[in-house]
């Protein structure tokens, strides 16, 4: 399997948010292997966009977002879950794809346990959900996907083209009818 680096990553961050649907999130953890179909994205920026963590400039908290691209940035929120971003465009502009849903492949026995979730179709399809059954947490943010790490993206195995539906962000209280959410079209697991 062939790992997504730096050179998909240092892109535009819609464009990145768009093709980053049907290409899988892999977690090789020390209980076993963790993979996942991405049905679903949304794309953040920086000063232009309210929504996101960097829209008031570098913080301790958002740093990683200003780059290098292909980072995670992991945060803790609503005081109940975390959620996992990839870092996007050239370094020193901020910009990050949330990963809101996936389509569990491997591992599932394992995300069954972590979630304490039987139904397979409710374990990871939204983002607070898709961390806690692969294990993800803040000491995650900042690993580095270039490199091959044991947390990566890997290109589809599957040569079919996918359907993507474009809609407004959800989940937020500003910029929300910004066209920046991408699902895999009549994906059972995208978050609803």
């Amino acid at each position: 399997m062939k790992y997504l680096d730096g050179s998909f990553f240092s892109r535009h961050t819609r464009i990145v948010a768009f093709e980053l649907i049907g290409h899988e999130l892999v977690f090789e953890t020390l209980g076993g292997l963790l993979t996942g179909k991405i049905v679903e994205t949304e794309a953040y920026f920086g000063a232009n966009d309210p929504a996101s963590h960097a829209y008031r400039g570098v913080t301790p908290r958002n740093r990683v977002m200003f780059g290098p691209a292909g980072k995670t940035y992991v945060y803790f929120t609503y005081g109940n879950h975390y959620c996992l971003n990839i870092v996007t465009e050239k370094e020193g502009v901020a910009g990050a794809v949330l990963i809101r849903a996936l389509e569990p492949l491997g591992g599932i026995d394992m995300m069954r346990k972590n979630r304490r979730q039987i139904n397979v179709n409710h374990m990871t399809n939204g983002p607070g959900k898709l961390t806690q059954a692969f294990g993800i947490s803040r000491e995650h943010s900042g690993m580095d996907l270039n490199t091959g790490s044991s947390l990566r993206i890997v290109e589809s195995p599957s040569l079919e083209p996918v359907q993507i539906e474009v809609t407004p962000r959800i989940g937020i209280s500003r910029a929300k009818k910004k066209l920046l959410r991408f699902c895999l079209k009549d994906n059972a697991f995208v978050s609803r």
